[in-house]
């Protein structure tokens, strides 16, 4: 048979193409499915290693990719929401449920996939509820996998009759190391461990390998996946860098454990196959799944020594920003409100030093430009959204009891405190969206115009590190000098939203430059208000 490498390549890299889109559309139509609740799952299951095994499997089955699973525990270890050690649990959940892609795969159900295709498609464009596309997209992704898969197994046949590759697989067999270098490079330049395995399951399938030869490029499908996350941690957080590193140790240890029982392994996955008298694609999915149970199961004892590891190997400050409260201690609620209150106060504090942090690190976006400002700044007013749920929680449950009058004042200070701390994220927020908006459209502001901006800055940094102090200390005084400062900041918003129409009149500034620059000095006194309003609850508690 003559072997055409023009279709061979073309019928190849779409039907990879296909695949691949396969899988995103059926992860992302799940989540959607879902309800993007993916973060909460792992934020709330993960309290010790066994459920953050769980949770990874469940995660990662949703997201159909381990990758995406690592990088969501990789943003929970960073944000303080997760240690390192219920990380690892995750990550080796995330190994157990990118399996099951294999799984499905191994259904064999390729003559289907272009009337699943259809269907998937009927109910994306001729549908209006959400719900109904959110499961068109996850059918339509299911049949574009296996659409992708039959393409691809279709451009591989003509391989069985190459004398090259019949010799590639004899050498596989007899140099195990051979397979797994293979597939890990596969693996890397297609940065899927899916769509390799899935194409180590066609050839499989057609009765070009041997299942010795099959099996160690298996391996290094897994030791390939772990290549994305470790290239996207470069130049990361510590935590980033960590878990990453966790990944690739973990993989590694499995597929050295697994080499050295080769022989055994392979008799236990041709048992398997005789015994359920499995087609080809379902055994390779077996042995993907066996390899990753084995491999968590042996390792799960070891995770404090994994954790201690990579502490080791990678140094340094795992959460940049800790989102989970630190002074809500449950039992004062119980045994006394003054006390809880004091708690609450605390935290309250810190979550006023978290927004005057995110609104610093936004004056800094708009001066320098640079992302890890901007990447600083929606992570703090994530926390700030999370520390007001946690604190209107605690200050909930503090009212249930017996207040004093003078208590209570107390209580409704600390709740509009929180909220108003939390508007001042929102605001910040706001600035970030702005400064993308000036840098992706080329706005560009005169030296007049960020003097006026940076000035405006400097005032209201002050301010509201004003009213966090006033607040911690109940200072009458400093709350007073929060008023006068805030009556500044509306002054200068005044004088400098004039000066700017002139500018714009004179042709210094266009249209663009004159939206982003009244944009931000609006939302700048905007928080100057909420800083008033803490302000002013002081002035009442006294």
């Amino acid at each position: 048979m003559e072997l055409d490498i023009q279709t061979l390549i073309f019928e190849f890299i779409g039907g990879l193409g296909i695949f691949l889109l396969g899988i995103k559309y059926m992860g992302d139509g799940l989540q959607k499915s879902a309800g993007d609740r993916l973060r909460d799952i792992l934020d709330r299951f993960t309290t010790n290693p066994f459920l953050g095994v769980l949770a990874g499997i469940i995660v990662t089955i949703l997201l159909q990719t381990s990758t995406g699973t690592t990088v969501l525990t990789i943003g929970l270890v960073n944000a303080g929401f997760m240690t390192l050690r219920q990380a690892i649990g995750v990550i080796m959940g995330a190994n157990i449920g990118t399996t099951v892609t294999a799984f499905i795969i191994g259904i064999d159900i390729g003559e289907y996939a272009l009337p699943i295709l259809a269907v998937g498609a009927f109910m994306l464009f001729f549908f209006r509820n959400p719900k109904v596309n959110n499961w068109g997209q996850t059918v339509f992704g299911f049949g574009a996998l296996f659409f992708g898969l039959e393409l691809m197994g279709g451009s591989l046949k003509p391989l069985a009759g190459l004398q090259a590759f019949y010799d590639l697989t004899a050498e596989m067999s007899t140099n195990p190391i051979l397979g797994v270098t293979i597939g890990t490079i596969l693996t890397v330049i297609v940065q899927s461990s899916s769509a390799t395995i899935g194409i180590l399951q066609t050839i499989f399938a057609q009765g070009t390998m041997e299942l010795s030869a099959a099996l160690p490029v298996l391996f290094g499908d897994n030791i390939g996946t772990t290549i994305t996350a470790v290239l996207a941690s470069i130049g990361a957080t510590v935590a980033a860098r960590r878990a990453a590193l966790t990944h690739v140790i973990f993989n590694l240890i499995g597929t050295t454990i697994v080499l050295v029982l080769l022989v055994p392994f392979t008799y236990y996955v041709s048992y398997l196959q005789s015994t359920l008298d499995l087609n080809p694609e379902m055994t390779i999915a077996f042995a993907h799944g066996s390899f990753n149970v084995v491999n968590t199961i042996i390792q799960f004892p070891f995770i404090g020594a994994l954790a201690w590891l990579v502490t080791k190997i990678v140094p340094g400050k795992d959460a940049i920003v800790e989102y989970k409260p630190v002074h809500l201690d449950p039992i004062f609620v119980q045994q006394s409100s003054s006390v809880a209150l004091d708690q609450a106060k605390s935290e309250v504090v810190r979550m006023g030093e978290y927004a005057y942090k995110g609104l610093e690190e936004s004056n800094m976006y708009l001066s320098t430009n640079s992302n890890k400002h901007a990447e600083m700044a929606m992570q703090i007013e994530d926390a700030l959204n999370n520390l007001d749920r946690k604190i209107t929680d605690y200050l909930v449950h503090v009212s249930g009891g017996s207040l004093t009058e003078a208590e209570s004042e107390k209580h409704t200070a600390l709740m509009n405190s929180v909220r108003d701390f939390e508007r001042i994220g929102d605001h910040f927020e706001n600035i970030v969206e702005l400064v993308d908006y000036k840098i992706s459209n080329k706005v560009h502001l005169t030296e007049q115009a960020m003097e006026d901006l940076n000035n405006m800055f400097d005032l209201t940094l002050m301010t509201v590190k004003q009213a966090i102090g006033a607040l911690q200390e109940s200072d009458r005084e400093m709350a007073l000098e929060v008023i006068q400062k805030e009556e500044e900041i509306d002054k200068m918003e005044r004088d400098y939203r004039k000066k700017h129409i002139i500018r714009m009149n004179e042709g210094h500034c266009n249209g663009s430059a004159g939206i982003v620059f009244v944009d931000i000095i609006s939302n700048l006194e905007r928080i100057g208000d909420h800083a008033v309003n803490i302000a002013e609850y002081v002035l009442g508690g006294e």
